[in-house]
């Protein structure tokens, strides 16, 4: 079987797709022998600007082909990412033209991958499978709702039904986008593969961290844009836990220098702000951590996401700070011991939850969680399902 994968990121770039798409393709490496093909379209590594890594523009495998579009310098604002996905959406066209593929595979957070995925499957009528990782039109519908930019909105919706209607197999990364896509392609029950733990995670030991006389460190690695809120909260935040607690922050995006602005205005000095930096030196970040935060801006959009770092967070067996509301909160309170679940954007109740935590154990076992979330074995049921889906549109 050929089979054609379009993902905009792949390692060694830094996100939660490359990291879902580095799995999938290594569960993928199993139907070699049977005689699978991959042809894996991605781009050059751009998920950050200030953190570049080196890649290959292809990548011979034999049997698996990958291929690097170079994308305009973006700086994570809208604009300038749209430009940017313009450039990949050209590149995948001039690579796909006059070539054919049993089936298409689409990963897609930002709905635009996904409908790229279904106009070339469409094309070549060869099945197509979706791996729907965010809800783009919820996000864009209460993030545009003061902006000219909402007129959009109609064009957004109908790309969403299109791609979802057209896909022959839907997996959704959260048990809580499961009612949309009952609703735009009824009919069509969807597969729940979720992201997962990184073996890098499962064989790292993390010990418990001793004070020595710090101030405990509340932790933060991830994007920094309209999404997680951090503007919002982290200045009042940390201006409540002054002498009590240190915040660092490691990441970038789109709502940084408004980060940066706030605290700067403050004058708080127990607040650290980090670039991007690789895995490997990330891993020492959560060993000297007391405790693992995230956040989610407050939107309706995002009640029913599952945060990717919820896992990586979780296999550490530190502590886990978590302002999520809906499903998130839900599988938090169900699945993760030891983590404090706050309002998002609700300061006070932050600091409160961060000192309960302060208190109470310093680590915990987890060993059913990481068994449980295992990315390696979710994304070798996630391959057989594709293989399947192959398998029975074809017959």
């Amino acid at each position: 079987m050929k089979l054609l994968i379009l993902s905009n990121y792949f390692t060694p770039d830094l996100s939660a797709g490359s990291f879902r798409m580095q799995g999938l393709v290594d569960a993928l490496s199993a139907y070699r022998e049977e005689g699978l093909e991959v042809d894996l379209i991605t781009t050059r590594p751009n998920r950050y600007a200030s953190l570049k890594a080196e890649a290959a523009a292809f990548e011979d495998h034999g049997w698996l082909r990958v291929h690097r579009i170079e994308l305009p310098a973006h700086k994570s604002g809208m604009a300038d990412q749209a430009r940017a996905y313009f450039s990949y959406v050209r590149g995948v066209r001039a690579l796909t033209r006059k070539r054919r593929w049993d089936m298409v595979f689409a990963t897609s957070s930002r709905l635009m991958t996904a409908g790229l995925g279904t106009n070339i499957a469409r094309r070549m009528k060869a099945p197509l499978y979706l791996d729907i990782r965010d809800l783009f039109t919820d996000n864009m519908k209460e993030l545009l709702a003061g902006s000219p930019l909402k007129l959009l909105m109609p064009l957004f919706y109908g790309i969403e039904r299109y791609a979802f209607r057209s896909a022959d197999r839907i997996n959704v990364v959260s048990e809580g986008f499961t009612d949309n896509i009952a609703r735009l392609a009824p009919g069509l029950e969807p597969k729940i593969f979720t992201n997962g733990i990184d073996d890098l995670f499962l064989d790292t030991d993390f010990p418990v961290k001793g004070q020595n006389g710090e101030l405990p460190l509340i932790l933060y690695a991830g994007n920094q844009g309209e999404g997680q809120g951090l503007h919002r909260i982290i200045p009042e935040a940390a201006a409540l836990l002054k002498g009590k607690a240190r915040i660092r922050l490691i990441g970038d995006g789109g709502r940084r220098k408004a980060l940066e602005a706030a605290l700067a205005a403050s004058g708080l000095d127990n607040v650290e702000m980090i670039p991007p930096v690789p895995r490997a030196e990330l891993l020492e970040h959560y060993r000297e951590a007391d405790i693992l935060f995230l956040h989610l801006n407050d939107l309706d959009a995002f009640r029913k996401v599952l945060p990717s770092k919820i896992f990586e967070y979780a296999a550490t067996g530190k502590p886990v700070l978590a302002g999520v509301a809906g499903y998130a909160a839900k599988f938090l309170a169900e699945e993760l011991p030891c983590a404090e679940v706050f309002a998002p954007l609700d300061a006070p109740a932050m600091v409160d939850a961060a000192h309960r935590l302060i208190a109470g154990p310093a680590q915990i076992d987890r060993a059913r969680f990481r068994q449980t979330f295992s990315r390696r074995a979710i994304m070798r049921d996630m391959a057989a399902d594709i293989m399947s889906a192959a398998s029975s549109t074809k017959s």
